[in-house]
């Protein structure tokens, strides 16, 4: 039984070892891709958030032809339907 175990430790030992070399080797391989992958995951990140807050988005487009002051209106209107929002979320959650 303790030869099986040995076995087993020294087996673990090379594949740890074989796993860090490979490890070194992908990352040795993927340096010049690096740049362009973290742009790619930026673009995921910004792809996630924009298909998490459609109405938001569709909301500040509608608002971009607006002229300045009914911009600025339907902007504190909306903060304020969202502050009453909050309150009754806040209150039924209490119940």
């Amino acid at each position: 039984m303790t030869e099986k175990l040995i076995e087993l430790a020294e087996r673990r030992t090379t594949l740890s070892a074989r796993a860090a070399t490979q490890r070194a080797e992908l990352s040795q391989a993927l340096a010049p891709w690096r740049g362009a992958l973290v742009v790619a995951d930026q673009g995921l990140v910004a792809l996630h958030f924009i298909r998490s807050h459609v109405a938001l988005l569709t909301g500040a487009a509608a608002l971009v032809p607006l002229r300045r002051w009914r911009t600025a209106k339907w902007v504190q209107r909306g903060l304020m339907v969202w502050g009453i929002v909050r309150v009754l979320r806040s209150i039924l959650r209490g119940r």
